[in-house]
């Protein structure tokens, strides 16, 4: 059976907006250095770091651009809601991070709720492949934190 008869390709806005909604906590890191900022340390596993990178584009090229066939219009629905709770708490996590609350909380706090809130926006829209691609960045994200920060 042919799993992308399903789907088409056009242009979801909301899948933009998580991704910038997601981003913009990065986008302030990269121009304002936190106080104790454990992040900018040299990453000792490149390999992963490349396969999350790939799996980060193209999951948000599924979320922008693959849209299945029989998904409903845009509400807040338990997944939805969940993804929000995601975003919001990953916020939180980064205010933790600028006030020099650096622990293995919030390291995993800035790397699960990000992955989380792709994989639940994409289930809520019934995009596989963002599900799969989002879930191995997820793998990776957390390889990656794990090693490089977390004692």
């Amino acid at each position: 059976m042919n799993l992308f008869h399903k789907y088409k390709f056009g242009f979801d806005v909301s899948g933009l907006i998580l991704f910038l909604l997601v981003m913009l906590p990065n986008f302030i890191w990269f121009a304002v250095p936190a106080p104790y900022d454990v992040l900018r340390a040299e990453s000792v596993t490149p390999v992963v770091d490349i396969v999350a990178s790939v799996c980060q584009v193209l999951t948000v090229v599924c979320l922008c651009f693959v849209i299945h066939k029989e998904r409903g219009k845009l509400r807040f629905s338990p997944l939805v809601i969940a993804t929000m709770v995601c975003v919001i708490v990953y916020y939180i996590g980064w205010l933790l991070y600028y006030t020099g609350i650096v622990n293995v909380w919030v390291i995993l706090l800035l790397t699960i709720l990000p992955c989380l809130a792709f994989i639940l926006f994409a289930a809520d829209r019934k995009n596989l492949p963002a599900v799969v691609f989002a879930t191995a960045f997820a793998v990776c994200h957390l390889i990656f934190a794990v090693v490089n920060y977390i004692p």
